[in-house]
């Protein structure tokens, strides 16, 4: 059987999270969109005077809309 070259998988989002970054790299807090949405499918956003909707979706995508 001829061998198949397979690209790897990329790093689970859990393995990005723990691995140390150059400080120069580091430039805004990562949170993990499970603590956002605490469960829920969407949650509102409130940034100024605008109510912005963060979306989970079937296809385990993030949306997010004004």
């Amino acid at each position: 059987m001829p061998s198949v070259d397979v690209p790897p998988l990329p790093p689970s989002p859990a393995r990005l999270l723990s691995t140390a970054r150059p400080a120069s790299a580091v430039h805004a807090p990562a949170v993990d969109s499970r603590l956002l949405l605490n469960g829920a499918r969407e949650i509102e956003i409130v940034h100024g005077d605008k109510v912005y909707r963060l979306r989970h979706t079937r296809n385990d995508k993030l949306i997010l809309v004004k």
